[in-house]
């Protein structure tokens, strides 16, 4: 008995509790996600001062979605083998950097470079792929769809907090001067990401694993419901990041103000707070498909008749803060539903997988509304795509299956996959 004790494989390694990690995971992604939130603020300031179109700085924003997604990946791969600090850390670095260097860029390609490529990267470690991992492993499954809802709504939080800083810090110092003392501020998360250090990771050595990453990935992408939930996953990507990123500018063409959109954003992110920790809360209660499939076909209407009526800054509110209940909401049943199929050994790099057809559908909704709006001189026809993608997200979720994958022994394909 004794030898087993003292044998390190046998000993689970003492858990976080509750607390720091919705703590320190929280207040992470407020700020990561907070600021993210907010790049649609700086579409018309650059440009016009850049001179450069709407496609340009479209594109690297659409960059940004892809890169985001790419090295999410990654991100995912390290944080499950060496854990969360040292992913947190070195994002919080590139977001640093790629703010400076969005600021400071003369050209739309170094433009795209720091804010598309590094910014992107950055974003990979400091949000919800990874956050989520050290949720996974931290909190017992009965609670882990709440604290998913939990680390969502702090994203959420920060887009109410932070896009109207934003705007002010815009207004009253200069677009470049904003973006230099959002570089600053980000700098804050390195010493939260010390309250994710988790004692099976301190060695620096790996973690052991019943699965490796090609069996893991292998069974993953052979299973229809992850495909399903990537399908469902690429258009919210889509239809979140064109309302983020252009709706500031298509209010302004309407003969709306500045103002109405930076309200809007913030309206967004407040109903969010309460939309995504419902969706947390519901995850633990009801089948997380229904959840899915009801946010994606609300959200097809909820669009439909904003355009359907006449746009004032009510019809904006109004619409903004609907969105906002849909908004992110999708993030805690998506993540908890692939965590209750597939376990939490390899929950990061699933996630960032997941997150890259997400971020897929970011890069076309981003890129398409900037390259339309040039061709077309409008928005419509992207809106209405959105309205499309909607009904479809809402119909490939029905049929999810959410019970645990059989496995035959550990590490080994599943069967019936």
């Amino acid at each position: 008995m004794s030898s087993i004790s003292s044998n390190p494989a046998q000993t689970p390694p003492k858990t976080l509790s509750v607390a720091q990690v919705l703590a320190c995971g929280a207040a992470i992604v407020t700020l990561s996600m907070g600021i993210r939130h907010g790049f649609g603020l700086w579409l018309q300031p650059i440009t016009q001062a850049q001179g450069w179109t709407r496609e340009t700085f479209a594109f690297a924003i659409a960059i940004q979605n892809l890169s985001w997604g790419i090295f999410g990946i990654f991100a995912g791969m390290v944080a499950d083998r060496f854990g969360a600090f040292r992913v947190i850390l070195v994002g919080a670095l590139l977001y640093a950097l790629g703010l400076v260097g969005m600021a400071l860029s003369p050209t739309g390609f170094l433009f795209t470079l720091t804010a598309g490529v590094l910014i992107g990267a950055a974003q990979a470690g400091t949000t919800y792929a990874v956050i989520y991992g050290v949720i996974g492993r931290n909190i017992s499954a009965d609670r882990r769809s709440w604290a998913m809802g939990v680390a969502a709504a702090a994203g959420s939080f920060g887009q109410f907090l932070m896009v109207p800083t934003e705007g002010f810090l815009i207004s009253s110092l200069g677009w470049k001067e904003a973006l230099l003392v959002l570089g600053a501020a980000v700098l804050l998360i390195a010493p939260l990401a010390l309250g994710l250090r988790e004692a099976g990771f301190a060695s620096g050595k790996p973690a052991k694993r019943e699965q490796t990453i090609g069996q893991a990935l292998r069974e993953a992408f052979k299973y229809p419901s992850f495909q399903l939930l990537m399908a469902g996953y690429f258009v919210c990507g889509f239809q979140v990041v064109f309302i983020g990123v252009h709706m500031p500018s298509y209010l302004k063409d309407k003969g709306l103000s500045p103002q109405v959109a930076s309200y809007a954003l913030a309206l967004i992110g407040l109903f969010n707070v309460f939309g995504t920790y419902a969706a947390g809360v519901l995850g633990q209660r009801i089948a997380k498909k229904s959840i899915l499939s009801t946010i994606y076909f609300s959200r097809a209407v909820v669009i439909a008749v904003f355009l359907a009526a006449p746009l004032s800054p009510v019809s904006v509110y109004i619409f903004a803060s609907l969105m906002g209940l849909l908004w992110l909401s999708t993030v805690p049943p998506t993540n908890a539903v692939v965590a209750q199929i597939f376990g939490i050994q390899h929950l990061s790099m699933l996630g960032g997988f997941m997150f890259f057809s997400h971020q897929i559908g970011s890069f076309m909704g981003v890129w398409l509304g900037g390259y339309l709006y040039d061709r077309t001189g409008g928005y419509d026809i992207v809106w209405y795509i959105t309205i499309a993608l909607g009904v479809f997200a809402g119909l490939v979720n029905l049929p999810v299956r959410e019970a645990p994958i059989a496995r035959t022994l550990p590490g080994q394909p599943a069967l019936g996959a």
